[in-house]
């Protein structure tokens, strides 16, 4: 039997989230561990994760490789791997690339909203493509093990990053703009690029990506998984959910603003609505995971591609991606 991944979250993490997880049958979940945070920062959000490992050892441990997608199947809990949405975790330090991944990071973004000292955000006029830092990062990253992940970045930047990088890449929490033209979704050349280099396509079913946002339906979100799996293949494609569950409002502006600019941006969404959206009446937690492969098997996914979709062809990209290049 396959897992169940979900290739992203930013929940505001509790023993009431982790025990939806158990009941949503989530095996293993990459969460954002930071955003705009520098590196003692990030160590310190490490540390609070150590103690809900430490509290909830029934419920949740940290994973570290695809094995602990097993081990957590074996023994009822939740494997969290860790991930950044933004490479302010490495500061301008190349070498930190290593100590994170040896501190249990396994995605790395290379770039949030705005340009980095590696790529160009989505949000930018300009997207000048990868810097010289961040060919040399993406290298680095490859050598060791660490995932990169152009969620957020814009479209040259992306290809370049297809391109430069030895190892496949993850879009782990967006969908085709075809469907729905948010900044955040991605092009069909992207998508093409992406997939036809082993890369993983994660499914967000945030409302701003969303056709119709809150109002989305499981049928609307399943059809368009579907025309995807046309196009590009379903082996390429899985669940990365964006669920903030429980957050406060007042985390969309960090995560929109951090310490760039004094005014609030807003971001994706309305000015006149600058907190969480709200969620599809399917999809309010982990504990509703079962209803996406309800949805899966009701548009006419097979049970295999189902299972390959909820979390089969995640566990195959951790198990090739984690792991020091020989």
């Amino acid at each position: 039997m396959s897992p169940v991944i979900d290739g992203l979250q930013y929940a505001n993490w509790s023993e009431k989230i982790f025990r939806e997880m158990r009941a949503g049958g989530v095996d293993a979940v990459h969460a954002t561990i930071t955003y705009h945070e520098n590196f003692r920062e990030t160590v310190l959000n490490i540390e609070a994760w150590n103690r809900h490992f430490e509290r909830h050892p029934d419920l949740i441990f940290q994973g570290f490789t695809a094995d602990d997608i097993t081990l957590a199947r074996g023994t009822g809990r939740t494997a969290i791997f860790f991930g950044s949405q933004n490479p302010s975790c490495i500061e301008d330090d190349i070498g930190l690339v290593e100590v994170l991944h040896r501190l249990g990071l396994r995605f790395m973004q290379l770039t949030y909203n705005n340009q980095s000292l590696l790529a160009t955000g989505c949000y930018e006029d300009d997207d000048t493509g990868l810097t010289r830092m961040g060919r040399e990062v993406v290298a680095e990253m490859n050598r060791v093990g660490l995932v990169v992940d152009m969620s957020h970045s814009g479209e040259r930047s992306t290809l370049e990053a297809i391109d430069h990088s030895t190892r496949p890449i993850a879009i782990t929490h967006a969908n085709p703009a075809a469907w729905h033209a948010a900044l955040r979704n991605k092009s069909d050349t992207v998508l093409r690029a992406l997939t036809g280099t082993g890369g993983m396509l994660g499914f967000s079913i945030y409302p701003h990506h969303l056709k119709n946002g809150g109002a989305c339906t499981l049928n609307e979100f399943c059809e368009m998984i579907a025309r995807a799996a046309d196009r590009y293949g379903v082996e390429s494609l899985g669940i990365g959910s964006d669920l903030c569950q429980d957050q406060p409002d007042s985390i969309v502006e960090w995560m929109r603003t951090g310490r760039w600019t004094k005014r609030i941006d807003y971001g994706e969404g309305s000015a006149d609505a600058p907190g969480f959206p709200p969620m599809p009446d399917w999809f309010n937690g982990n504990a509703d995971m079962a209803n996406l492969t309800t949805g899966l098997r009701d548009i006419g996914f097979s049970k295999d591609d189902t299972a390959a979709l909820m979390g089969g062809n995640w566990a195959r990209f951790f198990r090739d991606s984690f792991g020091r290049a020989v």
